[in-house]
């Protein structure tokens, strides 16, 4: 790890500040927290691996990004950027091409299948990739051997249709490819822009089996599916998505794509076992230690990151850039996707279910120990005993977040989302100068800054 000259003693400024001030939020902080952040997240099996020994130089890193990234980001309050902007066009017909990949013979299953849909969600994955599939044209190619998109549309199928049975009564509309074609820029590829529907096809399925999962009530300001059509139709529309995310990356034609957005269903599934457990062995009195935040953190990247960065890594593969792009590509997605989720985290603590657009506080209710309690539980023993319950019994649920509330834990948290976020801008630091790396970086600020 690189160090610079004076990073001592910018260790030690950062120290005093954070002894009463946070650098991110202005709130208190702990003048140990970011040495003690840097060690958990070298533990994190997500991350290189690095010796117990070099804590102290990483601790020194961090402290003098943090303080200089704070300058440079309060420089460039008065010159934001709105990623949207870049990729309009794509945009406008996300939910509308979307909406034409679902469409089936059967009335029920159409209707549950675009529930989600009918309401606008962020759209925050499908921006992030094509935002990548425009900051990474201007990269380096690579020289491997890529079969011509031309030769066969993305929406044609490999196996003769009868084969397949797949009744989509949609698929018959022409003016789909016309109106993305007209709208698309030069350098994002059709394969890139269905990419970015595959990829908010995943992430929807996910909601429904989620919200199913954790009894949701309230879904984008709305009755959640299982609410409005009951579970086991909730659970099938979610299967059907996958199912039709499958067959749009099959058609895509890159194995390689393939395999990784398949390795990413499995991950989510990986990531909600995981969460079934607050720690590792899930002991019914449980010590606080950094393990601890390693195992949230591996099970945050299952559940959010994965999809995020493997999109990412997957967008460079279609545009055919080289091996460096494409680890710098899924290095900014890992990085942000779990920048994205520590703050996601830190709302449930903030929030009120009207901002979330979704029920607040549900993490503990839930009995899920998430970042702003384990960075409290360190302070604030007692909530071991509450972890390991899973805040089950009466009064649990306010006492523990009583005690978040009255630690740093959410500060440690914003903290360390912050951290990921300047990871991701370092990333793509070597990318041609562009209005879509702009965005992605301008991506990474308004993740820690966003609201809900």
């Amino acid at each position: 790890m690189r160090l610079r000259a004076g990073a001592s003693a910018a260790l030690r400024d950062a120290g005093r500040v954070g002894a009463s001030t946070c650098l991110v939020c202005h709130r208190p902080m702990m003048a140990s927290s970011a040495a003690w952040r840097v060690l958990s997240i070298q533990q994190a099996g997500i991350h290189s691996s690095s010796n117990r020994s070099s804590a102290w130089a990483a601790a020194v890193q961090v402290a003098t990004n943090v303080v200089g990234n704070v300058a440079k980001r309060a420089a460039k309050d008065s010159m934001t950027i709105d990623p949207l902007r870049t990729v309009a066009k794509e945009m406008k017909f996300l939910t509308g091409n979307i909406r034409k990949l679902l469409g089936s013979g059967h009335p029920a299953l159409d209707r549950v299948a675009k529930y989600y849909t009918q309401a606008e969600g962020k759209h925050v994955r499908p921006l992030i990739v094509l935002l990548m599939s425009r900051a990474t044209h201007l990269c380096p190619k690579s020289p491997r051997d890529v079969a011509p998109e031309t030769s066969r549309g993305i929406d044609t199928s490999i196996s003769p249709m009868q084969i397949l049975s797949d009744v989509n009564p949609m698929t018959s509309s022409t003016s789909y490819e016309s109106e993305a074609a007209e709208s698309a820029n030069l350098d994002i590829l059709p394969s890139q822009r269905r990419l970015a529907e595959i990829t908010e096809l995943i992430h929807t399925a996910s909601l429904l089996h989620d919200d199913v999962i954790d009894h949701s009530v309230s879904r984008r300001g709305a009755p959640s599916a299982n609410l409005e059509f009951g579970n086991k139709m909730a659970v099938l529309a979610g299967d059907f998505l996958l199912g039709r995310a499958s067959v749009a990356l099959a058609r895509l034609r890159n194995a390689e794509v393939v395999e990784l957005l398949a390795t990413v269903i499995a991950n989510l599934v990986e990531g909600e076992f995981m969460q079934l457990k607050n720690t590792e062995r899930d002991e019914r009195s449980p010590k606080w230690s950094e393990e601890t935040l390693s195992y949230y953190l591996q099970k945050t990247y299952l559940k959010t990151a994965s999809l995020i960065s493997k999109s990412c890594r997957a967008s460079a593969l279609l545009g055919n850039a080289d091996q460096h792009t494409v680890e710098a590509a899924y290095s900014y997605g890992r990085n942000l996707g779990l920048a994205f989720q520590l703050v996601d985290d830190m709302l449930d603590y903030t929030r009120s279910g009207q901002d979330l657009g979704k029920p607040a506080g549900a993490d503990l209710e839930l009995g899920l120990a998430t970042a702003p309690l384990l960075f409290a539980w360190k302070q604030m023993p007692e909530l071991g005993a509450l972890v390991g319950r899973k805040f089950a019994q009466e009064g649990d649920v306010q006492r523990a977040r009583q005690l978040v509330l009255q630690s740093d834990g959410i500060e440690q948290t914003r903290a360390l989302a912050y951290d990921y976020s300047e990871r991701a801008v370092a990333a793509i630091a070597d990318f041609p100068d562009s209005e879509a790396k702009d965005g992605l970086i301008e991506m990474a600020h308004k993740t820690i800054q966003r609201q809900k």
